[in-house]
């Protein structure tokens, strides 16, 4: 989960759920190292959400990361439907 972990310099090893941690806790201007981290997921979340704009469900650090920036997305159907997808799967019952 969190997808692979980066190693960025000046910051350490980055995943999904420690780069939102440090975009949300700075004030002014963010690293461009982790920046650059949270735009490049956003980039390869969002391209799988378009490939299956009917079927994607993002799991749940996707979501973390998505929600991060859903002010970007407001408007589009394709969203829309990933993150009701993903909150209708949040709250199924676990399969095991």
């Amino acid at each position: 989960m969190g997808g692979s972990s980066t190693n960025v310099d000046g910051v350490g090893a980055l995943n999904y759920q420690r780069a939102l941690d440090i975009a949300r806790n700075t004030e002014g201007d963010l690293d461009p190292n982790v920046r650059d981290y949270l735009e490049r997921v956003l980039a390869e979340i969002w391209s799988r959400v378009q490939q299956h704009p009917d079927s994607y469900v993002l799991s749940k650090d996707e979501f973390a990361v998505f929600n991060f920036y859903v002010r970007r997305f407001e408007g589009h159907p394709e969203s829309e439907a990933a993150i009701a997808r993903y909150w209708q799967s949040a709250q199924e019952p676990s399969r095991t």
